[in-house]
């Protein structure tokens, strides 16, 4: 789950970790107010959205104008505040289509020494947490990492005992950090590494990360992902969702109790494994087609989930067709038939439909599948279904 920069600061305070003061807004009113509030000096409108590179976006129908604008007065503040909001911003993260700014954060201006790029992710080869740094802040961190990946450093660090003194040592030393900045940052790289194992998150960028003009260590930046399957343990954190940033099919598929996520490609995937789900759509791929999505229905899917995920492949207008791809085990293949024949009859298939039935019951399966009055083109294996949905989608 994301969240945007504003709601992850508020978090990062409360957790000990500097940041600049700053308040929300939805209209340019309250974006005036909000910098009357901090002083009336220099402040920064930023946009709010679920996507990185902000500061080189720009607004559909306006290139001129970026999502990251610095301003030194009220009037500044209100026209910045009005050329975002409601307008859509594109970035090297969101694709061509962008997201719709619904607020805008403005924060207080500060006196930028230098730029650092900090982030933490899960090292699963490592099986630990890794913090990487680097020189190059402000710069996106898949440019550094292709171009000169010799700018970045790693430490990984035990979540149970955190980021030790010696590595933030070692950390300075390489980002060449001297003086009252060591200082600052002995206190902020062990505060943020707490932060990240706290509140289960899978991601936490900060870029840039900021030594200011006094040599304090400050978050400018807050992009952060919370590990999904960890959200019982933070039932608070389900407040700061903002489902107008998220794809509405995925939405309504995670309340189904399906792991869905969309793409772009015009063959639709339903199948039961997560591993299973990623295999079908690398041989589509393989084959010459275009996955449309990832969907895993579970190894107990029923005939209302199955329903359902027929519902949500088939509202994507760009789905020309549909592979069903299943193994069963916990879901007998009896089972996963069944319920596809009730699909037909409650959603109906206005695209051509490849199955490939294997596992528990699957003679029975398919039987009922051949028995129904289902038009379903049936598959021996896997590369076979990939070939016929291929050929059937072109």
């Amino acid at each position: 789950m994301k969240i945007h920069e504003y709601q992850g600061k508020a978090l990062f305070r409360q957790s000990g970790v500097p940041v600049l003061e700053g308040i929300m807004a939805k209209t340019p009113d309250d974006a005036v107010a909000a910098y009357e509030k901090l002083g009336g000096k220099i402040a920064v409108v930023k946009a709010q959205i679920h996507a990185g590179g902000r500061g080189k976006g720009t607004i559909k129908d306006n290139a001129d104008q970026r999502g990251v604008v610095v301003c030194k007065s009220a009037d500044e503040v209100r026209a910045a505040a009005a050329a975002l909001i409601g307008k859509t911003l594109v970035t090297i993260q969101t694709g061509e289509e962008g997201k719709v700014v619904n607020q805008i954060f403005v924060e207080a201006g500060c006196d930028i020494a230098r730029e650092l790029y900090l982030g933490i992710v899960v090292d699963r080869a490592a099986m630990k947490p890794v913090l990487m740094v680097s020189t190059e802040g402000g710069v996106e961190i898949e440019t550094v990492a292709e171009e000169t990946p010799e700018l970045i450093f790693k430490e990984h660090f035990d979540p149970a005992v955190g980021l030790e003194a010696f590595q933030v040592r070692k950390l300075c030393k390489k980002l060449g950090i001297t003086g009252a900045a060591a200082k600052a940052a002995s206190k902020f790289m062990p505060a943020i590494c707490r932060f990240f194992v706290d509140f289960d998150c899978s991601m936490c960028e900060i870029n840039p990360l900021v030594i200011t003009g006094d040599e304090q260590m400050v978050a400018l930046d807050a992009k952060i992902d919370f590990d999904s399957n960890a959200l019982f343990r933070h039932k608070d954190l389900l407040e700061l969702r903002d489902l107008s940033e998220e794809e509405p099919s995925e939405v309504r598929a995670s309340e189904s109790g399906l792991s869905y996520v969309k793409l772009e490609g015009n063959i639709g995937c339903l199948v039961n494994g997560a591993g299973l789900a990623m295999s079908t759509m690398d041989i589509i791929k393989y084959h010459g087609g275009q996955p449309a999505n990832f969907l895993d229905v579970g190894g107990g899917a029923n005939a209302q989930q199955v329903t359902e995920a027929f519902r949500i492949l088939l509202s994507d207008p760009n789905c020309k067709g549909v592979l069903v791809n299943i193994f069963g085990g916990i879901a007998r293949c009896t089972t996963i038939a069944s319920a596809i024949i009730e699909a037909s009859k409650t959603v109906g298939f206005t695209v051509p439909l490849v199955v490939r039935l294997e596992g528990t019951e699957v003679e029975e399966g398919r039987k009922m599948l051949a028995e129904s009055d289902v038009d379903i083109i049936t598959a021996t294996d896997i590369t076979d279904a990939a070939e016929k949905i291929v050929a059937a989608t072109k």
